[in-house]
């Protein structure tokens, strides 16, 4: 009998992926000298199931670069060999590599050999007791039948300039980055010139001008590391076709020992012009980047957003079990439907609740399928920190909490990006220099706290620093001098706190490759609340910062009250809500130009009166006293929201409204009712937000007719 082993490739790669997972926190947390056997055991053990798993695929490339990583783990492991810092920036460098090898073989691709061989070279020479050296990611092939006399350096290859074929997808300019912004960074880093393909331009009565069908051939020459053209497409690479090819001459040959070495190539004469190349689009077939990143590259390349997720056997028995329930009832209501008669109405009653019962359970059950452990976005950010820290000569911890806890599959896989940009802000503008914490009286060593926790239906994620917190005045001088709000314009500190939102805006007083260029906070907002969610901050100068990011725990399906404003029907998501009240005339407060509040409990909430937010016909009360209030809390700011009537509470399936129609503000979906109409559901904070621009609208007509 033939088995087919491509059947089990599949459990292969997402086992070797948390095997390298596991390798890479491992080999963080080991202390140097000293060997910790169970560390050792366990960083060993990941790397002999990938080199036994690999053998039996027929990855042979795989097993044998495992071998030679294996031979220094258990040289460690047996104590012959001490931890060092060297050996395991090396045996991090080779789990990326690794990494990648993994990914080209389960996406088909070819395996970057020059990349092994350059790691491969580099455990061997830790294992001959040489040390890490650069040279040793060279090209191995300088190694070939020397002569043991000979001492042969191979022309050296410079780097004089790249050459860049960046082709966006057509739904780019919507996520929020603009490709001019990035040939401005680029323009930066060294002489650029441009030649734009308007070959994927189509006729004018079919173009949308909110697509780009432009494609560009990019040439920058100057002393530019690939590291920094990275950093540049960095959040766009899941969004673009590019190609990167190095403009290179050669250097010239330096041989010490004086031996001829027969066979070899006479070395290029060093040009003042970089080599010529063929068309980007001829040579290189847009590869992926995550194959070919650098050693060096802060986040090392993770596979896509797996297909498939592992379940625990007790959620499907769970899951087995509520079937089994709905099997039974419906069985019984197929009888009672057969025979009948008025005087089974009470059974049939009875059984239609039944099935609601064991619905909502088997709902229940089905959406606790799709909730994994936080911890699988948190275990990127011990090597980011790591490798960051290091960079920039800074001391700093990185403590995690709330790892296990879940929330939805999908908001697993989309919040990733921005949490990663929010810590490398953090380690770049939060967090001091050693001396300058010292100075300030903190300890050297800063520390980032990433925290998860549930509160009511929301996850909150939270990005803290005791570094040096937010300077209000700063960010209020930077947002008047771009013109962004006017000269002593009042405005709250939130306010303040939300400019560096806005596109463009950076406080940096110099651009780095980690963060400063104005782009990115816009675009984490913006994916925060494609997600259903918001972020707040809160920070205190010379204290830290708080980032927290709320999120729903599933993007499927809400508990929600369902409201009626005139003829329409509005859904407040559950959690959001406190109470509702009658508010008489007399508890309310109205200033001219800037809206109404009202009192309760010694605290003064402002009224939205939906009809008006909406532009709402046919409403039933206009007067506070004829309505209802729903007290409504979202990111720690309540009000007031002003209805004709409460209707039913209900579970609501949600669709996005902005991948149907397109965003509103104040909106964060929509959902089909039982009647078959559809019935908006609310954004709390973006109501707040909304009623607040009609307010500032309202008093600035009020102070030019006064």
């Amino acid at each position: 009998m033939t088995i087919d082993m491509a059947q089990f490739h599949q459990v292969f790669f997402e086992e070797s992926f948390e095997g390298l997972d596991a390798m890479e926190s491992g080999l963080l947390n080991l202390d140097m000298g000293d060997v910790d056997e169970e560390a050792i055991n366990t960083i060993f053990r990941a790397a002999h199931s990938i080199k036994g798993g690999s053998g039996t695929f027929g990855f042979t490339s795989v097993a044998e670069f495992t071998h030679v990583m294996e031979t220094l783990l258990d040289e460690m492991r047996d104590g012959r060999r001490q931890i060092t810092q060297g050996a395991i920036e090396i045996l991090l460098g080779s789990v990326d590599c690794l990494r990648e090898m993994l990914m080209a073989i389960q996406s088909g691709q070819e395996i970057d050999t020059v990349r092994v061989a350059g790691h491969k070279k580099a455990l061997d020479t830790e294992l001959d007791g040489q040390g890490n050296t650069t040279s040793t990611l060279a090209n191995d092939s300088a190694d070939q039948c020397l002569g043991e006399s000979a001492t042969v350096i191979m022309p050296a290859t410079a780097v004089q300039g790249w050459r860049i074929a960046f082709s966006p997808h057509a739904h780019l300019l919507k996520t929020g980055n603009d490709p001019v912004r990035m040939f401005r960074e680029l323009a930066e880093l060294g002489e650029l010139s441009v030649r734009v393909d308007f070959q994927g331009v189509p006729d004018f009565h079919q173009l949308d001008p909110e697509e780009c069908h432009l494609s560009w051939d990019l040439q920058i020459i100057g002393d530019i590391s690939r590291e920094q053209i990275d950093d540049v497409f960095d959040w766009v690479e899941e969004d673009c076709d590019l190609a990167v090819q190095a403009l290179t001459v050669q250097q010239p040959v330096t041989q010490p020992s004086g031996d001829v070495v027969k066979d070899r190539p006479e070395p290029v004469a060093e040009s003042p012009e970089p080599t010529e190349v063929a068309p980007l689009k001829a040579e290189l077939p847009a590869p992926s980047r995550k194959q070919h990143k650098p050693v060096a590259k802060n986040v090392p390349a993770r596979p896509a957003g797996s297909s498939s997720i592992r379940v625990d056997t007790e959620k499907i028995d769970n899951l087995i079990n509520m079937v089994g329930e709905l099997v039974i009832t419906q069985s019984m209501l197929s009888l009672v439907g057969e025979h009948f008669s008025i005087n089974r109405l009470d059974q049939l009653k009875s059984g239609l609740a039944q099935l609601e019962r064991h619905t909502r359970e088997l709902q229940e059950s089905v959406m606790n399928i799709r909730m994994l452990p936080i911890n699988f976005v948190f275990t990127r950010f011990p090597r980011l920190v790591h490798d960051l820290s290091a960079k920039m000569g800074k001391k700093i911890t990185l403590e995690m909490t709330g790892e296990q806890t879940e929330v939805d599959k999908t908001v697993i896989e989309l919040i990733s990006d921005p949490l990663v940009h929010l810590v490398r802000n953090s380690l770049d503008h939060g967090i001091e220099m050693p001396e300058q914490r010292l100075a300030a009286g903190k300890p050297e060593t800063g520390k980032i706290t990433l925290n998860a926790y549930h509160r009511g239906g929301n996850i909150v994620i939270e990005v803290c620093d005791d570094g040096r917190g937010l300077d209000k005045q700063k960010l209020q001088a930077k947002a008047i001098e771009k013109g962004l709000i006017e000269d002593n314009m009042p405005i709250t500190e939130q306010q303040i706190f939300e400019l560096i939102f806005m596109p463009g805006f950076s406080t940096a007083e110099q651009l780095s490759d980690i963060s400063g260029r104005g782009v990115g906070m816009d675009v984490v907002r913006k994916n925060i609340q494609t997600l259903g969610g918001n972020i707040e901050i809160k920070s205190e100068q010379g204290q830290g910062s708080v980032f927290a990011i709320h999120l729903p725990l599933t993007l499927a399906i809400l508990d929600g009250q369902s409201i009626a404003v005139g003829d329409e029907t509005y859904i407040v998501p559950l959690v959001s809500i406190i109470e509702s009240i009658n508010v008489p005339e007399d508890m309310v407060n109205r200033v001219a130009g800037k809206g109404e509040t009202f009192r309760l409990r010694e605290e003064y909430l402002p009224i939205i009166r939906m009809h008006e937010i909406f532009s709402v016909e046919n409403v039933r009360a206009t007067k506070l006293s004829e309505g209802l209030v729903v007290v409504v809390e979202g990111q720690g700011v309540r009000c007031g929201l002003f209805i004709d009537d409460l209707l039913s509470q209900q579970q609501v399936v949600i669709k996005s409204l902005e991948a149907n129609f397109r965003r509103v503000e104040g909106v964060s979906g929509a959902t089909i009712l039982g009647d078959g109409s559809v019935a908006l559901i609310l954004d709390i904070p973006g109501l707040v937000r909304l009623s607040n621009q009609q307010a500032a609208k309202a008093q600035q007509y009020y102070a030019e007719t006064a």
